[in-house]
């Protein structure tokens, strides 16, 4: 641990803004098989009308909050009737999608721990009383659930309300210009509430599960979060904690947690640890921070260097179970050429801050280091005969090598483009599974010039969330299957999730008006 660093990350906490929130409607949950997920919701009257009514041993309500919010419920609990003569009790039970206050979590047989399921068991001895759960929830619906009175009493809920919290500063954003699109206006708009969700103390993966800071996650948030709030504050701060705890021989970890105190967890991804220096390369391009990138570059350096190390006398990524590589979540994915490329992708990056840290000995053994990995590629993973990149012992064909190839400019511009056509023209089984790699797809059609095909494509992925229900955009989204997960159960799935924020990015850099068509 280097002690200093997270000194410096702890500096910069975050002041947390607070929102007083309050529902909007009454709903029932019905199922409908053309919904998504075969939920629908339908308001059954105002909200305030909530606290007129009495409710007893099983009954419950769903209060609808109109929006995801992220934050800590507050009701009020008064008896009716005789005198409280037994403690009260009450489930609550929070939703960011309508399956979670619709599907019992008694069904639930997912690999992931229960407990990240929201819901809490609340027991009243004295009442009248205001209840507030210590827990900070990540919800749009939460349902209320009357447990147990007794014989005597009832009771009414009243002053039902949230304290959102969140470190974006919303009132930083720039509005889009009037000329821009109403789909990509609400497009954008979603990406940016899901970016403020998940703006907490650090960039979390994701408010609901498992809210903690991914460097994976940390990098595309970053990249919306300048060209929406631009709170550079909390990129440093992620930045550091990344730093100031690496593994045993100096890797980043994937994953870091805040409390009870800053510390770094055992998982390590190949690209991951590789991404903090992308991650410091976008950070110091959009600051100009010098001080931040004197302090971390030497970080950036030794992730360099224990990446090169897993090269065989190739050249080329070993490919062995004795790694993990993320790129993305297609169970039958190689992951070789993504990862050869990613190094390729991060060694530009490193070139780079090496130029500006003025070390012309490390930029030129850089330069050397790219045309060899580089060189090494298009030897061994180019399939000139079908024109894609290979990767692994089958030789498969999928489309996160050609995308992060793309990304990694180991064509040259001609082909490259060229081999994106060819990817959407062919249509590899191994297709992209989370809104993470199409965020590189759509990276991958704007560095080739396919700007009006990138976005198509967001307009069919996330726009289709979008006309989905989608209040904020997801973890995970298939098309063809809305119930998919990689947890085993769609209950667990995060729908409030970082690596799916940045359509607002794109929007904003690269399609409204004022910025260029």
């Amino acid at each position: 641990m280097n002690q200093t660093f997270v000194d410096r990350a702890e500096l910069l906490v975050p002041t947390l803004y607070e929102t007083i929130v309050r529902p909007v409607s009454e709903i029932e949950v019905v199922a409908e098989e053309e919904a998504f997920q075969g939920w629908a919701t339908h308001a059954l009257h105002d909200a305030g009308e909530c606290q007129h009514l009495s409710y007893g041993k099983n009954d419950s309500f769903i209060l609808d909050f109109g929006d995801h919010y992220v934050g800590y419920l507050s009701l009020s609990v008064t008896p009716t009737g005789g005198l409280p003569d037994a403690p009260l009790s009450l489930n609550l039970i929070f939703g960011e999608m309508p399956c979670e206050v619709a599907e019992p979590f008694e069904s639930y047989q997912g690999e992931m721990s229960k407990s990240w399921l929201q819901e809490e068991t609340i027991y009243v001895d004295v009442l009248p009383a205001v209840i507030r759960p210590s827990r900070r929830y990540a919800f749009r619906y939460v349902k209320v659930i009357v447990l147990d009175t007794s014989p005597k009493y009832n009771v009414q809920f009243t002053d039902i309300r949230c304290i959102a919290v969140t470190s974006a500063d919303v009132t930083l954003v720039e509005p889009l210009p009037a000329s821009t699109p109403t789909d990509l206006v609400e497009m954008d708009r979603i990406g940016r509430r899901t970016l403020q969700n998940c703006m907490q103390t650090v960039f979390e993966d994701g408010p609901k599960r498992d809210r903690r800071l991914w460097i994976g996650d940390l990098r595309l948030q970053a990249l919306a979060n300048y060209e929406t709030f631009g709170n550079r504050d909390l990129v440093k701060r992620c930045l550091y904690l990344f730093g100031g705890m690496t593994l045993a021989d100096g890797a980043v970890g994937a994953c870091v947690y805040e409390r009870p105190h800053p510390q770094v967890d055992d998982v390590r991804l190949y690209d991951y640890s590789l991404f903090f220096v992308a991650t410091l390369h976008d950070y110091y391009y959009a600051t100009k921070d010098r001080d931040t990138l004197t302090d971390l570059w030497p970080v950036a350096w030794e992730q360099i260097g224990i990446a090169l190390r897993r090269l065989d006398d190739r050249g080329i990524v070993q490919d062995d179970s004795s790694w993990w590589c993320s790129i993305d979540w297609h169970t039958e994915l190689n992951k070789q050429a993504s990862a050869q490329a990613i190094l390729i992708y991060c060694l530009r990056r490193g070139l780079a801050l090496s130029y500006e840290q003025n070390e012309p000995e490390r930029a030129r053994w850089l330069e050397e280091q790219i045309a060899v990995v580089s060189e090494a590629a298009m030897k061994h993973l180019w399939d000139g005969n079908h024109g894609f990149f290979i990767s692994g012992p089958q030789a498969q064909v999928s489309w996160a090598s050609q995308i992060f190839m793309v990304l990694a400019e180991v064509l040259d511009a001609e082909r490259q483009g060229e081999l994106m056509d060819r990817l959407f023209d062919q249509d590899p089984d191994i297709r992209p599974v989370t809104p993470y790699l199409y965020h590189h797809l759509i990276e991958a059609l704007l560095l080739c010039g396919r700007k009006d095909k990138a976005l198509e494509e967001m307009r069919a992925y996330w726009g289709a969330m979008a006309v989905s229900g989608a209040d904020t955009f997801w973890e995970l989204y298939d098309r063809s299957d809305s119930k998919r997960s990689p947890y085993g159960s769609h209950l667990i799935n995060s729908y409030c999730h970082a690596w799916s924020c940045t359509p607002a990015y794109f929007i904003r850099k690269y399609f409204t008006r004022d910025r260029g068509e």
